[in-house]
């Protein structure tokens, strides 16, 4: 697909509303430069399929699963599962997404596949209505509760935090010898723009840290914790544009069957954040913790520095 062609002529469809989203659009959002044909990509952007086969598309532009996962590892997924919501409220990461980066992972050979997230409301009631719960099964891979502090059992420090200097994170996590960072791509109330950096907080047990002192500084700490994520895959399936982070009705959320894949999680995020303002204008400077990545060197927010591949299927 010519890179001209990528979001041409699509639609964002909200309830009672749709919003436009035409080539200059995509420019605007998703800049970059030109990707060598023998070359991976930094970041690929991917329209216009269900999540199974943007996320098979977004892997082989990168380099295949195999560039990720090894065999015999223990890998950990950590998508947003924060919300006793249905997928259709776009509160949480698509169960369809989850689903296929589990069976990708044991195709390679991983070793196996651990699912987890530190909710907000109930942790069994959200696990369920997220449907994460019956696709981790269903794949083949295994999810664990992160409601007790008996699961984060280790505090590591933060070497490059400004605020935050320390956290303890989730047992899986820690013996894990790879994971990827899943989040869904929406608004939200506090910190503007929920997305891979914010989706952090649910490694982690004491969140009252964040909210007490300065959020957008905190989220930026906590990403300094050395063991990065291998690759950073946002669900953009829906976008909950407003009344986030677990919205109200159906209304808050657009279809945009979107995903954005990257290594940086600063680009990444930039990325998300420029394809939301499609939907619904928000100011990076708003969304301090990305800017704040930045300054601790976690990743870029100029995308011309980096090659992103654009794919509309």
């Amino acid at each position: 697909m010519k890179r001209r062609d990528f979001l041409r002529n699509s639609v964002i469809a909200g309830a009672g509303a749709s919003f436009a989203l035409n080539f200059e659009g995509l420019q605007a959002a998703l800049t970059g430069r030109t990707v060598a044909v023998e070359s991976a990509p930094e970041l690929v952007a991917v329209m216009g399929g269900e999540p199974e086969d943007m996320l098979e598309k977004a892997l082989a532009e990168l380099g295949g699963i195999g560039k990720f996962v090894r065999k015999g590892q223990k890998v950990v997924i950590k998508p947003n599962i924060g919300w006793d919501r249905t997928p259709e409220l776009g509160a949480n990461t698509n169960p369809k997404l989850i689903s296929a980066l589990i069976r990708e992972c044991l195709a390679a050979g991983a070793q196996k596949v651990t699912v987890f997230d530190h909710t907000c409301d109930n942790w069994q009631k959200c696990y369920a209505s997220s449907g994460i719960e019956a696709a981790v099964k269903a794949a083949g891979g295994t999810i664990l509760p992160a409601n007790d502090e008996r699961y984060y059992s280790r505090e590591v420090p933060l070497p490059g935090g400004v605020t935050l200097k320390n956290a303890k994170i989730h047992d899986a996590l820690m013996e894990a010898d790879i994971w990827f960072n899943v989040p869904v791509l929406k608004n939200h109330g506090g910190a503007k723009l929920s997305c891979a950096m914010k989706n952090y907080m649910g490694i982690v047990w004491d969140r009252r840290i964040f909210h007490q002192n300065d959020l957008q500084q905190c989220i930026a700490d906590v990403c300094t914790w050395p063991k990065k994520p291998v690759l950073n895959i946002v669900d953009a399936y829906r976008i909950m544009h407003q009344n986030g982070p677990q919205g109200k009705s159906a209304s808050d959320v657009s279809a945009a069957k979107s995903l954005i894949a990257s290594t940086d999680i600063v680009a990444a995020d930039t990325a998300a954040l420029r394809f939301f303002n499609q939907v619904k204008k928000l100011d990076i400077n708003a969304v301090g913790h990305i800017g704040k990545g930045e300054t601790l060197k976690l990743g870029t927010t100029d995308l011309d520095k980096i090659g992103i591949k654009r794919i509309k299927l």
